[in-house]
């Protein structure tokens, strides 16, 4: 007889966030600290993210979002750059065919400028092979800036307006939200920071308004589902106001 789950029995199963983000931080500073390389923290923070999707799906939650590559992780030495697109290429080549079976649905939010065509070659083909999947949508932020996406959204609007196409008494929040890259999903629910870091690093801005956020001191290579289980556990203590009286979260 299979013995119960401990990671579920930490939670509330109708009570667990549709929409969950995480900013996936610490890789660097894991291999550091023992000795190895950058890269073998990133590498390993491949392997957080297969448990992480798995988890997602195991626990319940409907969107999962993850940090890839911000904008301004071009900044860093070539060299890491260099290996993160490797490591980036790699995964969706062995993963792919896998989450496409396990019904996953992928979506990709950035931008593509500066990114070699081959890796946005694969990534369309991420997208396109599983547009019809019903299961996880698995949101990945890769050369992904907040304030970037609020100012290609407002450009795009202002393009409107300049045509004439537009009144501009008629923009509203939830237009506006149209325009961003994360059209279509609901907002998160709970936001995790894996490495003790509390900040949110340019990343969902707009979409974070009302988001619980639950810092872990985890590095993200020590990302586990039982982190990830107690993370929603805490969420689920939260009353979460929304500018308003105190209210449960329900799914």
């Amino acid at each position: 007889m299979s013995q119960p789950d401990p990671s579920l029995a930490a939670i509330e199963p109708t009570a667990v966030p549709h929409h969950v983000a995480i900013i996936m931080d610490g890789n660097g500073r894991w291999a550091s600290q023992r000795g190895f390389p950058r890269t073998e923290g990133h590498r390993r923070g491949v392997e957080s993210v297969r448990g992480c999707v798995r988890a997602a799906k195991e626990l319940g939650v409907r969107y999962l979002t993850l940090y890839a590559f911000s904008s301004e992780n071009w900044r860093r030495p070539k060299e890491e750059v260099f290996d993160l697109m490797g490591l980036l290429k790699r995964f969706i080549r062995r993963d792919l065919a896998e989450l496409h079976e396990q019904n996953v649905k992928i979506k990709v939010i950035g931008t593509d400028a500066g990114v070699e065509s081959d890796i946005m070659g694969l990534i369309k083909e991420a997208v396109i092979l599983t547009k019809d999947n019903t299961g996880l949508q698995l949101t990945v932020a890769f050369n992904y800036g907040a304030r970037d996406e609020i100012v290609r959204a407002a450009q795009r609007i202002a393009a409107k307006v300049q045509r004439g196409e537009l009144d501009p008494a008629a923009i509203t929040e939830d237009m506006f939200a149209d325009y961003l890259d994360t059209a279509g999903l609901p907002e998160p629910d709970l936001l995790i920071r894996t490495s003790g870091v509390q900040r949110i690093s340019n990343f969902l801005l707009w979409q974070c308004a009302y988001t619980e956020f639950v810092f872990v001191d985890a590095y993200w290579p020590e990302f586990t589902k039982d982190i990830f289980a107690a993370a929603i556990a805490e969420f689920q203590t939260r009353e979460r106001r929304f500018g308003g009286l105190a209210a449960r979260f329900s799914a």
